[in-house]
This record gives structure tokens, C-alpha cells and sequence, in this order.
């Protein structure tokens, strides 16, 4: 074990010795691998940055919510000219659903509506998205109260003018939630009172956050944008009871609805049921995709710096064959020769491959500064990949000019070299 320990120690001060002395030759042949290495840990970070905050904007969400609505999450077999012309899914609809499918925990109707400037005397926030629901998206979504409350059946039936409101926009209007509550504040030219502040949250992906928003019993958008404005986008989020077979959960619902539209059985579904655990296969695969492709592109950047350790090394080789030859009629075995070099590649791969990844952490330093609440994250996980791969490129590198060195004759090596 000591005399490994050994030609680790001298296969590491012989990198640092060819890295001083070789500078120019020692930095274009790890060059490749730096690039190699810090193009493989940015795509794998940047991948799994992506991933996480994906994940995390829809964490409120549990993974058996289903969405209904005329598009789907992911690739159909249905031509495109023909679910372009689906209807959309009605507020009636949403109440069949509600009343007549079994194991419903909590079901919602949502409209997307253009953001809208909301106002508190002399104070204004512009760009503001609306949220237009009922009132069970509060327990579908996990929202978290910090004042007041969120509205009730009755008012969401009704379509009282009353409104909840993201931390952010009680900032801006009020100074704080704690004195938002009761107030008045003016949205599409009307009034509505504040009945609640939810909890802040901070930015989410591309920026959109719960903070920056409001929400309204989706009755009053309704009455403002009308039933057939195609632009409002119509959902119905159901999120069934725990433990019941999802499969026949969703054939049923598909039923419900077929009879609702009064479809025959020879004709398609001319709706799509989305179960949000396909969205998140769909963003896994999209996201694996990704990282095969840039695995693929950094790949000729690790080929090139390979080259580059068994250009250097065979070099090594050649200058040192007559310290080979005196090792060698001093007793030092082949596998003491080879090891000595295998080592110095595998070093000097490894020191390439970690400056590559202090790169891709300055880098992420940088871009998580640019990109506001969005973590470019660089994890242990990633480290280790880099630095093992260093290690292997090192390895694969090192093999034949290892071999050859320690091949050599000792006679011959001292010859050679003098």
C-alpha cells in the first residue's frame, strides 16, 4: 500500500513539474478537457436547475391532478386541424362534473384573462395577472392565507367583487398584508373588496410568481369576458380522493363528460384529460433529451482533450526514458512503471476537468444574478460526475503510453537516453 501511496505522490509532482515547465503544451492539451468538462457539468446544472424549478413551481400541485381541457399536454394522435376545432370546456360542465363523478376531493373552473392594472387610490401596479377561479383552487393548489381569508361557495357562486391578493401587491398598494384586508382597491373599472394576503412565495420559473398576482371568484370574469370568448382558455382542474385506482378514476370522468357532450361511441373524445403526472414525464423527458444532446456535443471536446493527455504523456515518456531505464536496473517493477505514468495522467486529466468545473461555478454565480429568483445550481452530484469523468479520460488517455513506458528495456531506456 505505501509504495502506491508513493508513485502517487511522484506521478503528482511530476504533473505539477510538467504543468511548470510545459506550460504552453500542458495547457493546449488539457485545454480540451476543461472545455469538455465544463460543457458536460453546465448542461447536466443547467438541466437539473431547470428541472428543479419546474418541480417547484408545481409543488402545490399533486401529481394525480387532472386538467381538462380541447389541448393536450403532450404529443396526440389526433391531427392537429381536427383538436384545433374542440370546443372548450363550459362552467356547466365543471358543475356535472363536480356534482356526478364519484371520488372527487376537490374540483375547480379557471379562466386565463389578460393581466390588468389594479388601484388604490393614488397608488397603482400595472401588468397584474388575474387569477379567475372557484373557491375549491384554494385547497386543489395548498395556498397559504398570511391574512384574511380566501372566498367561499357562496361567493363564488355569486360572483361577489371581493379579491385575494399575492404579497407583492398588498406591498405595492397597502405597505403590508396586515393592511390590506377590507380595503377597496379598483379592477376592471370596478370595485373589490380584499378579503386576503397570501403568504409570499418568491419568483418562480420565468418569473411569474403567486406574489405578483390576484385572484376573483371566476363568476365575475365570467360576466365581464362572456362564456364563448375563446381567449379566456377555460380549465377544470379535478384532484381526486387519495388512494382510488386512477386509471378507472379517469375512465369515468372521460365518460361523464362524453355523456354530458352527448357523443356517440363511435365518435372521438373532443377533449383531453391531462394528468399532471404526464407533464411531468413529458418535462423528464424533454429534460433527458437535453442532457444526452449535450453529453453528445461535449463528448468531442473530452475526445480532443484525450488526445491531448496521451500527446503529453507520450511526450513524457519519450523525455524521461532514461530516469525509466535507472528505476528499472535499480529493481522497480513494470506495474511500478506503469502506475507511475497512469497516475500523472489521471492527475493532470483531473486538474483539468477541475478547473472546468470552477468555471461552470463562476458561471453559475453569474447567471444566478442575471436571472433573478431562478438557482443555477451546481450540485455534489454534478462535481462528482465531472471529476470522475476527468478521471477516466485520464485513464483511457494514460493506458498505451503507461504500457509503453513500462515495456521498455532498461538497458536500452538508459542507451536511449543519454
Amino acid at each position: 500500500m505505501l509504495i502506491y501511496l508513493r508513485v502517487l505522490k511522484e506521478s503528482f509532482n511530476f504533473a505539477l513539474n510538467a504543468l511548470r515547465n510545459n506550460k504552453l503544451r500542458t495547457f493546449l492539451s488539457l485545454v480540451g478537457v476543461t472545455i469538455g468538462i465544463f460543457s458536460i457539468i453546465a448542461v447536466l446544472a443547467a438541466v437539473d436547475s431547470l428541472k428543479r424549478e419546474i418541480e417547484g413551481s408545481i409543488s402545490g400541485l399533486d401529481n394525480s391532478t387532472i386538467i381538462i381541457m380541447r389541448f393536450n399536454f403532450g404529443p396526440t394522435d389526433i391531427p392537429r386541424w381536427k383538436w384545433q376545432q374542440f370546443p372548450d370546456v363550459t362552467y356547466d360542465e365543471y358543475q356535472y362534473l363536480e356534482r356526478n363523478t364519484p371520488n372527487i376531493e376537490a374540483a375547480t373552473f379557471t379562466l386565463n384573462v389578460p393581466n390588468e392594472t389594479i388601484k388604490y387610490e393614488n397608488n397603482q401596479v400595472d401588468n397584474v395577472p388575474i387569477g379567475a377561479v372557484t373557491d375549491s383552487y384554494y385547497n386543489i393548489e395548498a395556498l397559504q392565507l398570511n391574512e384574511g381569508r380566501f372566498f367561499n361557495g357562496s361567493e363564488s357562486n355569486s360572483g361577489s367583487m371581493v379579491v385575494v391578493l399575492g404579497d407583492e401587491i398588498a406591498n405595492q398598494l397597502f405597505g403590508g398584508a396586515a393592511n390590506a384586508i377590507g380595503k377597496e382597491v379598483r379592477i376592471y373599472g370596478r370595485k373589490f373588496r380584499v378579503i386576503g394576503v397570501l403568504e409570499k412565495e418568491g419568483a418562480g420559473l420565468f418569473g411569474n410568481s403567486k406574489d405578483t398576482s390576484v385572484w376573483m371568484p371566476v363568476n365575475v370574469v365570467r360576466r365581464i369576458y362572456g362564456d364563448n370568448n375563446k381567449s379566456t382558455f377555460p380549465q377544470i382542474v379535478v384532484k381526486p380522493q387519495k388512494g382510488i385506482d386512477e386509471a378507472e378514476f379517469i375512465a369515468v370522468l372521460t365518460q361523464k363528460l362524453r355523456i354530458k357532450r352527448g357523443l356517440k361511441p363511435d365518435e372521438i373524445s373532443n377533449f383531453f384529460i391531462n394528468q399532471l403526472q404526464g407533464f411531468a414525464d413529458f418535462i423528464d423527458e424533454i429534460t433527458g433529451s437535453m442532457n444526452i444532446i449535450g453529453l453528445i456535443i461535449s463528448g468531442f471536446s473530452l475526445l480532443v482533450g484525450g488526445f491531448g493527455i496521451a500527446n503529453i504523456m507520450f511526450v513524457s515518456v519519450k523525455e524521461r526514458t532514461n530516469l525509466i531505464g535507472i528505476q528499472k536496473s535499480l529493481g522497480a517493477k513494470n506495474k511500478f512503471i506503469l502506475f507511475q505514468f497512469l497516475f500523472e495522467a489521471v492527475i493532470l486529466a483531473v486538474i483539468g476537468g477541475l478547473i472546468g468545473l470552477f468555471l461552470v461555478f463562476i458561471v453559475s454565480i453569474i447567471a444566478s444574478q442575471f436571472t433573478g429568483d431562478f438557482n443555477f445550481v451546481l450540485s455534489p452530484w454534478n462535481m462528482f460526475i465531472g471529476t470522475a469523468i476527468s478521471a477516466l479520460i485520464g485513464l483511457i488517455s494514460g493506458i498505451i503510453p503507461a504500457i509503453s513506458a513500462s515495456k521498455l528495456d532498461p538497458v536500452e531506456a538508459i542507451r536511449t537516453g543519454m
